[in-house]
């Protein structure tokens, strides 16, 4: 059963984190935890692909790929979100090689490029946490300070940013996270 989603208002913006399936979200757009050529593989990437059919396939075919730390959009096919926002993360070498600066260009894109396209809501997965090795505290931090920044960099163009998790594990670590990166700010 999954845990008690967590809301943080930020300005005008809604966070939540929850736990659930990606695919299913009824937000603007989802993110895709892609690889760089955006033609599916395994985790969320192959979980958007299934959901969405062949019109997903079809326009990221039109893209050529994609580099670390970018993202590109497309559509969603058959699910309930507009629009797919392609990102690909940093594989985990260690902490070392510019991996966090990576990650957090990746949320940065995709929320440049909701607010070009004039989408509200998006929903993002813990990108690069599953094959590509990304410990999930760090992975957290990065990916929810970011998006905050962004958030009060730009407010009022986004109505709610989700982080939806898969597993309790790290559904936990997500929340635990943003509670502690919430915690600091009101500590004087």
């Amino acid at each position: 059963m999954p845990g008690k989603p967590l809301s943080v208002k930020v300005g005008d913006t809604l966070l939540e984190i929850v736990e659930g399936d990606i695919t299913r979200q009824e937000v603007d757009a989802i993110v895709n935890a892609a690889n760089r050529t955006l033609l599916g593989g395994g985790g969320v990437d192959g979980a958007i692909h299934r959901a969405g059919g062949p019109a997903v396939l079809e326009e990221c075919r039109l893209l050529g790929g994609c580099e670390t730390g970018d993202a590109k959009a497309t559509t969603a096919g058959r699910m309930k979100a507009e629009r797919v926002i392609h990102t690909v993360g940093p594989v985990w070498r260690g902490g070392d090689k510019g991996e966090a600066r990576l990650l957090e260009s990746c949320h940065r894109r995709c929320l440049e490029i909701a607010r070009r396209e004039g989408l509200r809501s998006v929903a993002f997965p813990a990108v690069s946490t599953g094959v590509y090795g990304y410990p999930m505290k760090e992975a957290a931090r990065v990916a929810l300070s970011t998006v905050l920044d962004e958030i009060g960099k730009h407010p009022g163009t986004l109505d709610l940013v989700r982080f939806v998790l898969f597993g309790e594990e790290a559904f936990r670590t997500w929340k635990e996270t943003l509670e502690e990166i919430e915690g600091k700010k009101k500590t004087p």
